[in-house]
């Protein structure tokens, strides 16, 4: 039978997620089976690492029910980005994975500049340290679990779990290791020496690949369990963040993405190696090329957030559309509100692990559907300001901006991107364009195409052009301008002690 189908597998935070993939890039049959966090202390996310591989069986075998597993070409991974587990020899977990949202690192990130400078580590892995990273976290298990460490014949990420689970291999993409922040960026290799000076032996990471190599095959065993044909090629994937920016077809200047996901992931293409603070510098899923990517950690899920702790109880499942009705009769600003999303603390451009979420404006005119209304807002204002950053660093104007993931279903909300950002968003044919990355990956392993552009224009499209709206995009323009962009710098101070006398008292509390 004729292999006219890829396999994309994203293995995100919340759910692993299987789509068969024509060569136009149209999905033709899925299967998605969820994944749970556990959270044993306050700020802790972790899990079951076992539960990646199990749900990925679900749900391939889900998609195997429903198309002919000959049909598969190939199989490409992609992933929640710095999540970790150390396993044994045999690849078996020694506890659970610790994710990328996980927050027990912040004392480390202080070791770590004391140890080596943030200035230093930026230039050498893309991005100062965070607690978005493994790094402090791989440090914070060496003090505090050093029998891990000692024991771990492996430290992988989610790719490298998976990808040796289905064809008995120990490889990772470089677009998958690199967001580890143990990877030397100006050279593709693992930072050896800074992987030594943390406590950790560089035999403890596995070979890394370039984006679209072929790394391995579905074995035997593999093929029992997620019903793919044995001997079915794996080809090497990104990160989630990545395989979006490829599955958004940007693969040039000029076109940047937003993933309106739990996170925001937005940035645009590079094809050289650049940092600034503005942004942190990944590799992209085109080999040779960089992502120059900003991430807020709060996106989707703030506006869960809301409606699981704000909403009107008695809306029930309709507290999205009200509230999407509500906020969209009001005017640029909600009616005076200003919200700053740092709600799980800040990435670029301030790279302040001790920031939190900030609301200005209250009056007793204020309701719900405002501060619904700020959520939206001030989650566009904080991806103009990377935006810009991004296109301040590289001279390079961003005259388009491709929309993708959950959030990107709001009609309101693309119409406040478009308005704050001052230039059209298009909507991408595919909410799911981070599955559809790692299809277009594949579909280039195959040899489907020539080159992963190649491949990203065949199967990659847009389905709408949302233009800005001219006084909508002035008052917003106003509002950024001379509110937004001074609100936390001038009171960065003052947070960050209240963050540290939180701490204290909850230390306190807790013995």
């Amino acid at each position: 039978m004729n292999a006219d189908l890829v396999l994309g597998i994203d293995c995100s935070t919340t759910a692993s997620k299987a789509v068969a993939w024509d060569r136009n890039g149209v999905a033709v049959a899925e299967g998605r089976a969820p994944l749970h966090l556990q959270t044993p202390h306050p700020g802790w996310g972790e899990q079951d690492a076992n539960q990646w591989w199990d749900a990925t069986t679900k749900a391939t075998r889900q998609v195997m029910s429903r198309v002919n597993p000959q049909r598969i070409a190939s199989i490409c991974v992609t992933h929640q980005r710095e999540t970790f587990v150390p396993v044994g020899p045999t690849g078996t977990p020694l506890r659970n994975g610790i994710l990328w949202l996980d927050e027990r690192s912040r004392r480390q990130l202080d070791t770590l500049d004391r140890q080596f400078g943030n200035d230093a580590l930026h230039a050498l892995t893309g991005r100062p340290p965070s607690m978005t990273q493994s790094l402090p976290k791989l440090v914070w298990l060496a003090e505090h679990e050093p029998d891990v460490i000692r024991d771990a014949a492996r430290i992988i990420d989610v790719h490298a779990f998976l990808v040796h689970r289905l064809s008995g291999n120990w490889a990772t993409s470089l677009a998958s290791a690199d967001p580890m922040g143990l990877v030397d960026m100006d050279r593709g290799v693992w930072a050896t020496d800074l992987i030594g000076d943390i406590g950790l032996r560089a035999e403890q990471f596995v070979t890394i690949e370039s984006p679209g190599t072929v790394i391995g095959a579905v074995t035997e065993d593999a093929s029992l369990l997620t019903g793919l044909v044995a001997q079915t090629p794996i080809v090497a994937g990104a990160g989630d963040g990545q395989a979006a920016s490829l599955g958004a077809g940007v693969t040039g200047p000029g076109r940047a993405f937003v993933n309106l996901g739990t996170a925001v992931a937005g940035g645009a293409l590079s094809d050289r190696y650049v940092t600034d603070r503005a942004y942190r510098t990944c590799f992209g899923p085109i080999p040779g090329t960089f992502v120059l990517e900003s991430v807020l950690r709060g996106g989707t899920a703030t506006v869960n957030w809301f409606v699981d702790h704000f909403a009107d109880p008695r809306l029930q499942d309709e507290a999205f559309d009200v509230y999407e009705r509500e906020a969209a009769a009001l005017r640029p600003g909600a009616d005076g509100l200003v919200l700053v999303p740092y709600w799980n603390n800040v990435m670029n451009p301030y790279w302040d692990p001790a920031a939190t979420g900030l609301v200005i404006g209250w009056t007793t005119a204020h309701r719900r559907h405002h501060l619904y209304r700020a959520i939206l807002d001030g989650i566009a204002f904080e991806h103009r300001l990377a935006m810009e950053g991004i296109a301040t660093s590289t001279e390079t104007p961003l005259t388009e901006h491709v929309i993708l993931g959950g959030g990107s279903r709001s009609p309101l909300w693309r119409q406040i991107m478009a308005d704050v950002l001052g230039a059209p968003v298009l909507r991408a044919r595919s909410a799911d364009a981070t599955n559809l990355g790692a299809g277009v990956l594949a579909a280039w392993g195959a040899g489907w195409f020539a080159t992963p552009g190649e491949a990203a224009q065949g199967m990659t499209d847009t389905t709408e052009i949302v233009l800005p709206r001219s006084d909508e995009s002035a008052a917003y323009d106003r509002l950024y301008r001379e509110v937004y962009v001074h609100l936390f710098p001038a009171i960065k101070d003052a947070m960050d002690r209240l963050t540290e006398l939180t701490a204290a008292a909850n230390a306190d509390e807790h013995g």
